[in-house]
């Protein structure tokens, strides 16, 4: 069993062959059967090189997304220490996406063409940032269990097969620790205040809970590009082992905290050495992806305006750029 904070990530065994597709060149077949990295100047499949942009890009686009439900509590952060800290985590979540799509770029992809594709629904975001944050405890709740999936998510990411990918997110891992930590001592704080604000934690688990679950994405038997992404070593583990191993993590930590998972069948199981759960609603899941979610359209309007509004500084931006540009080249002529 993990300890509060759940970091022992300890990886099961790995060495089985990866399945090649047919039409690997043989130099990328070696990297991955030797465990190197793959660099963008190495020879890439076009499939390999497709399901890095989709996946790079979704990652990016949750970033920035991700800014939205505790960005409107910056200002309403009850005191100036919380507030400074959601103003550095917020900032640290516009970072993370700055990096994300610098990976995406070293595939020959255009980050304006992302940012349009996600604009269009033509790429998603994670599917967690379309639910409202109601209350300060949300603030909390995201912390803990988004960031907290989040982690278990990311940190087999940074043994990523892609070079650029991998790099980037060890930083990441390393800011969302801080995140997690952040929202479980809101938590914390809240549970072991009055009655109302204990309350008003357990409301935001309770709603935070299943949609957290999701994030892994649906089961392995229907998730159509996991086992690929496994055999090139983008991935490192399956949807249904990342969800187990974050129940696992997360209950002895609910303990501590005093609160309660809203899911009446978890429970430890010795034979399998792990804490059994319910059953996912997917159909909720898949309901949000497709735009049907609490917040879909008020975060993609945000976004968009956000977008719109600074068009002028990147106009300026690249009209300086051009101007040194045309000074470096009259200085060398």
């Amino acid at each position: 069993m993990v300890g509060v904070y759940g970091n022992d990530f300890t990886a099961p065994d790995e060495t089985a062959p990866r399945p090649a597709t047919g039409d690997e060149p043989e130099t990328f077949r070696a990297l991955l059967e030797g465990e190197g990295r793959v660099e963008p100047r190495d020879d890439l499949p076009d499939a390999y090189r497709r399901t890095l942009v989709r996946q790079i890009a979704q990652h990016a686009h949750s970033e920035i997304i991700g800014m939205q439900p505790e960005g409107n509590w910056i200002s309403r952060a009850p005191s100036l220490r919380r507030k400074a800290i959601l103003m550095a985590k917020v900032q640290d979540e516009a970072g993370h996406g700055l990096y994300l799509y610098a990976a995406a770029e070293t595939l020959g992809v255009d980050r304006a063409d992302l940012l349009d594709q996600l604009h269009s629904g033509r790429q998603k975001y994670s599917s967690i940032f379309n639910y409202p944050t109601l209350t300060w405890a949300d603030v909390g709740a995201i912390g803990w269990l988004v960031d907290g999936a989040a982690i278990v998510n990311q940190v087999p990411l940074c043994r990523c097969s892609y070079g650029p990918y991998a790099r980037a997110m060890i930083r990441v891992c390393k800011e969302e620790s801080f995140h997690q930590r952040q929202g479980f001592e809101i938590l914390h704080t809240l549970s072991h205040g009055t009655p109302a604000q204990k309350a008003m934690a357990q409301d935001a688990v309770d709603r935070y809970w299943w949609p957290s679950l999701m994030m892994f994405g649906p089961p392995d038997d229907d998730s159509p590009n996991s086992a690929q992404s496994m055999a090139w070593g983008i991935k490192r583990f399956s949807n249904d082992d990342l969800r187990q191993r974050f129940v696992d993590m997360t209950v002895p930590q609910a303990e501590a905290l005093g609160l309660t998972l809203p899911d009446p069948e978890i429970r430890w199981n010795d034979e399998r050495g792990h804490y059994d759960f319910g059953e996912v609603d997917f159909t909720e899941l898949f309901e949000v992806i497709k735009g049907n979610g609490p917040c879909n359209a008020e975060r993609m309007a945000h976004r968009v305006r956000a977008h719109e509004d600074g068009a002028w500084v990147r106009e300026a931006a690249n009209a300086y750029a051009d101007k040194q540009a045309a000074r470096a080249g009259a200085d060398v002529a």
